[in-house]
């Protein structure tokens, strides 16, 4: 048997190490050689997996979602935008320095409007609205803004006008603040103080000039913003008290295309908020508010209150 492997006249094992053959027939191994390539093609091929499916989340460096839920924090940290400060502005968002040399800039303007109230025209510089990626990380000189009456917000402002209801705004004088903010809510800064514009309005008794209000004095309980709910398709009513909503959140389901109005009695001053349609309203403490939309976009929505981070319910449209 030695002999016939010296000679080679015997089927081997495992390249002549001795192992005896599989059933009585040879085991072929493949050359040294071609193992080491096999090896390197699986380490190519892992490596490639890891790689997309890094790109298929966002903590891997792909694009911050547009939308963030209540309670949950923004990337504020993210990038080399400006200096991230301690500081906060008058309502509490950090402030994110930027060089004085081609920071933004915004100032505000009000024109009486003929019907009612007044609309406002922000005019910026190095600045661009940025809704669809409200909730992401800041990117440079992009963003939104906040309106402010008396250091009271408002609402949120995604473009260069806007019209501000007389009924939201008392008699009497008035200052009116506008602040820029990046897209994760952080407040733009120049030499650790925000960048805004502040306009001084005055509105008149209900009834004379100055406003061009058609409505009830604001202490009247009224119901604000009402546009041509009659023509709704669905109603949805919703208590705010004490820090939960009446009935409880749930979906409602519309079809595109339809309207839904949107009745909303808070305990205390806030803004609702509509994502995905950029839709606000100011709710005036202890007074029905309402909104009118058209579901002209698919897919699931939030309705939240700002200021009480509360989700009152999620709009489905098929």
């Amino acid at each position: 048997m030695n002999a016939e492997r010296a000679a080679g006249a015997g089927p081997l094992g495992c390249d002549g190490c001795g192992v005896p053959p599989v059933g009585g027939l040879p085991v072929r191994m493949p050359p040294a050689g071609a193992r080491p390539r096999r090896a390197a093609r699986t380490a190519a091929l892992l490596a490639l997996v890891l790689l997309l499916t890094c790109g298929a989340v966002t903590g891997c460096g792909g694009r911050a979602t547009t939308h963030h839920k209540p309670g949950t924090g923004h990337e504020q940290a993210t990038g080399s935008v400006g200096t991230l400060l301690d500081a906060q502005d008058p309502t509490g968002h950090r402030l994110r320095e930027v060089p004085a040399e081609g920071a933004p800039q915004v100032q505000l303007a009000a024109r009486p409007d003929s019907e009612d109230g007044w609309n406002l025209q922000l005019t910026v510089k190095n600045f661009r609205f940025t809704p669809d990626s409200t909730g992401g990380a800041a990117l440079p000189g992009a963003g939104h803004a906040h309106l402010e009456l008396d250091g009271r917000k408002l609402a949120r402002v995604y473009g260069p006008w806007f019209h501000l209801p007389a009924a939201q705004v008392p008699e009497g004088a008035h200052t009116l603040t506008v602040r820029l903010y990046a897209d994760d809510h952080t407040a733009w800064a120049v030499t650790g103080k925000a960048i805004e514009g502040t306009l001084q309005l005055t509105a008149a008794a209900p009834g004379q000039s100055g406003g061009h209000s058609h409505t009830p004095p604001p202490s009247t309980p009224v119901p604000t913003q009402v546009p041509s709910e009659a023509q709704a398709d669905r109603t949805v009513t919703l208590t705010v008290r004490d820090g939960k909503v009446t009935p409880a959140p749930g979906r409602t389901e519309l079809r595109r295309g339809e309207r839904v109005a949107l009745h909303v009695t808070s305990d205390r001053a806030d803004t609702l908020h509509v994502h995905g349609y950029d839709k606000e309203l100011a709710l005036p403490a202890g007074q029905e508010a309402t909104l009118v939309l058209t579901a002209d976009r698919t897919g699931l929505f939030e309705v939240e209150t700002h200021e009480s981070h509360l989700v009152l319910t999620q709009l489905l449209v098929r």
